[in-house]
């Protein structure tokens, strides 16, 4: 049965969202299990299955506990000079910063942090993440989540999105996508089947149907209307 569905206009066409409800997920799940077992008899041909990426990463085992992070000379070097933005911490966080440095080594995130405080100087933004890469951009600091335990865990971004999203269209026939969303408008595809339409379901989830906080709706289906 498809309940709460909403729906959008892009392009002049009707998409219809359906976030799908989940247990809390845990390093003990497999992404791809809980993907066949809470879609079945919901999602249908033609339906494209999103999975949220947090989530992805925790089912991966890439949630860490805030205390069982050491932190380094250089994250304590570096945090406060992130900008704050207002869609989160993001790196701006010794912990979230040391995730960071550990995702990407050192002398990438020095480099990294050189040019963008460079950039800055002739107002170029956004630097700092292109040299660093997409592990540091999506790297969620702790109390980003509201759902415990992972309210006090910094989530790294997931690994082998595209292999996961394959491995769901071979095993379902639905093309798949790993997306990074939040509720001011910013929505990626960090990981995607081969036909997925990655700008277009940007613009089809930029509102943030799943939710951010308690839902505990880490996949959604969307399909045309």
């Amino acid at each position: 049965m498809r309940n709460n569905i909403t729906e959008i206009e892009v392009g002049k066409k009707v998409y219809l969202r359906h976030p799908i409800k989940t247990k809390i997920l845990t390093p003990e799940d497999d992404i791809i299990d809980i993907v066949l077992k809470d879609t079945e008899g919901k999602r249908k041909k033609g339906d494209i299955i999103v999975m949220s990426e947090s989530p992805v990463a925790i089912t991966q085992g890439r949630a860490v506990l805030e205390s069982e992070i050491k932190i380094g000379l250089l994250s304590k070097l570096l945090w406060r000079g992130v900008s704050k933005v207002p869609y989160g911490v993001g790196l701006r966080s010794k912990t979230s910063m040391q995730c960071a440095i550990d995702e990407c080594g050192h002398i990438r995130i020095i480099i990294a942090a050189i040019a963008g405080a460079l950039g800055k100087l002739f107002g170029i933004h956004g630097l700092f993440y292109r040299i660093a890469g997409k592990q540091a951009a999506l790297v969620d600091a702790a109390h980003t989540s509201p759902v415990p335990p992972y309210n006090t865990t910094v989530i790294k971004g997931p690994i082998h999105t595209d292999e996961i999203c394959r491995k769901i269209h071979e095993l379902t026939g639905n093309d798949a996508a790993i997306m990074d969303i939040n509720d001011i408008g910013g929505s990626w595809v960090i990981g995607r089947s081969d036909g997925i339409n990655a700008r277009l379901l940007e613009e089809i989830m930029g509102d943030n149907p799943q939710g951010q906080q308690m839902e505990l709706t880490p996949l959604c289906l969307v399909w045309e209307k």
